[in-house]
């Protein structure tokens, strides 16, 4: 039994009590939760639907408890329904109910721990979006991984979810990037205030490679030309090294197109009929001061150029008309003051800021040893860190810190194959039942036959009892925007793993004259159980974009 098929047996007894006339309700809520009790000796789960619903029934919570209890104690599944404290109902279930948790995890595949939690809920997830003037660095690395993990829980808790890398590919940036390309075309120092770094003069060749002619271009109509085919070249590496970090983004939305478009024009109007643009000494002006901004925010300035703000507010109102009522944006560290002038723009476009927009800030990381990069300049490339640690090692660092705290990399740690290595710990874990799986068919066991029942040993209900926690730590990563949850959770996963293997054999031992002893329905069932663990271990890992070796 799954805590949700548990959840919903709750609910009906609520229903049965409510058409019997014994309990007075007008409205259940829509989920009733249960949760594993921090004691084993309280049972299996445990839920405070009691405690939630005294005051609408009009009955204090334990007299509400002794209502609902009898009625479960009558489900097929349930060993035991004890009260404690005020009012907390605590459910103990029997081997059978409680093992059959193994085959519907195998059933269920790739989908165990999908769930239904934000179903309904239209995301703009926005992360990453890095200048394209150079190449990712480390600063972008931690976002990239926290966003793209975010986007798979958010996909698993049932949300439709739209990827987005917004491409600041605007501004006066843009052609002090092309002058430096173009200087470097020409052998000429990198101009004062230019980007420097090996990979400009990768992309000078890459233009040249384009266009033969491009030096005997005058170099007024050289530049355009330039800044054009440099920013694509760059954009496509970026693209590339996100692909080496397994992330894709379902759309690449320009700056430019916001210029180019008249979305800027379109957006000060809306706004303007929302009440919140005054016109000052030649500027306009967005009244953000009004929805507790420090000052308030200048969107055209006097000689009539639209600020990097307007282009803000525009690409806020882009997402509300492509019908994302809620946008997530993840930003770095250094993007703080961000936070209130965006939400005074949801707030200034008629929208809630509470519930429309969300921005996460996440903290600086440090990885100890990195160097430099000489093509990136000065800068450590994405792409160096994924060649010195490997994508999953860093990825997984990266998810299961809280993104509200500046991280400190060991490399040493991250590159080693020992059990104080977190990800090796997950991984290895996962290779060990893939192998124990591969055991168990050569000595005869398949998974013909499965008696729930016999998974009675303790450290099988320990292991269940992780396992059948998985959705709904999905469930609540998803909710809280905290992939951390997740990897917290496998490496416990894994231990109970490692705990279980110890003790319980899969596949029947040899006999003293060498020959395998008999293939029970325990070692078919075990293997089930070890199955299911295999596939709660890829799942997870799956969701924080990591791979699950069958082999280490």
């Amino acid at each position: 039994m799954t805590p949700e098929e548990l959840s919903t047996v709750v609910k009906n007894t609520l229903t049965e009590a409510i058409e019997a006339g014994d309990l007075s309700l007008d409205t259940l809520p829509d989920e009733v939760r249960v949760e594993r009790p921090k004691s084993r000796d309280h049972g299996d789960w445990a839920t405070n639907i009691a405690l939630q619903l005294a005051k609408p029934s009009g009955m204090n919570p334990r007299q509400l408890a002794e209502l609902i209890a009898p009625r479960l104690r009558d489900y097929e599944g349930i060993a035991a329904v004890d009260i404690a404290g005020p009012g907390f109902i605590n459910i103990t279930l029997n081997a059978a109910a409680a093992g059959q948790l193994a085959r519907t995890i195998v059933e269920a595949g790739d989908a165990y721990g999908h769930n239904e939690a934000l179903t309904g809920h239209t995301i703009n997830l926005e992360y990453v979006s890095a200048n394209p003037t150079g190449p990712l660095h480390m600063g972008h690395t931690r976002m990239a991984a926290l966003g793209d993990a975010i986007a798979r829980l958010l996909r698993a808790s049932g949300a439709d979810v739209t990827t987005e890398y917004y491409i600041n590919d605007a501004g006066n940036q843009m052609n002090v990037f092309a002058a430096s390309v173009l200087a470097a075309l020409h052998a000429e120092p990198t101009p004062e205030g230019g980007y420097p770094g090996e990979y400009i003069n990768e992309l000078a060749e890459q233009v040249a490679a384009h266009r033969p002619d491009i030096r005997d271009l005058p170099r007024e109509e050289a530049l355009p030309v330039v800044r054009d085919l440099a920013y694509r070249a760059q954009m496509d590496q970026i693209r590339h090294t996100l692909a080496a970090f397994h992330i894709t983004f379902d759309v690449y939305f320009s700056e430019r197109t916001l210029h180019d478009e008249g979305k800027i024009d379109a957006a000060i109007a809306t706004l303007r009929q929302q009440g919140h643009i005054e016109d000052r000494d030649g500027a306009v002006f967005l009244r953000t001061t009004d929805f507790g901004d420090d000052k308030d925010r200048v969107l055209i300035k006097a000689d009539g150029e639209p600020t990097y703000f307007a282009a803000d507010a525009a690409y806020y109102l882009s997402k509300r008309e492509r019908g994302f009522t809620e946008k997530i944006y993840l930003l770095g560290a250094d993007h703080h003051g961000y936070i209130g002038r965006l939400k005074a723009i949801a707030a200034c476009a008629g929208d809630d800021p509470e519930k429309n927009i969300e921005i996460l800030i996440g903290q600086l990381i440090s990885v100890k040893g990195a160097r430099l990069s000489k093509r990136a300049g000065n800068m450590i490339a994405l792409d160096d860190l994924i060649e010195w640690l490997g994508t999953d090692a860093l990825r997984y660092t990266l998810a299961r810190n809280s993104a509200d705290q500046p991280l400190d990399v060991d490399p040493e740690l991250l590159r080693s194959r020992t059990n104080d290595n977190p990800v090796f710990y997950v991984q290895y874990a996962h290779a060990r039942a893939c192998n124990a799986a591969r055991t168990a068919e050569a000595r005869g066991v398949d998974r013909s036959g499965f008696d729930a029942g016999l998974l009675t040993h303790e450290r099988e209900e320990e292991l269940l009892a992780h396992l059948a926690k998985f959705p709904t730590v999905v469930a609540r990563s998803a909710e809280l925007r905290e992939p951390h949850r997740v990897a917290r959770y496998l490496e416990d996963l894994a231990s109970a793993y490692h705990a279980w293997y110890a003790v319980c054999r899969i596949a029947p031992s040899a006999t003293e004259d060498g020959s395998t002893a008999e293939v029970t329905d325990l070692n078919r069932t075990r293997l089930w159980l070890n199955d299911a663990t295999v596939q709660v271990l890829r799942n997870g890992l799956d969701l924080l974009g990591v791979s699950a070796p069958e082999r280490m």
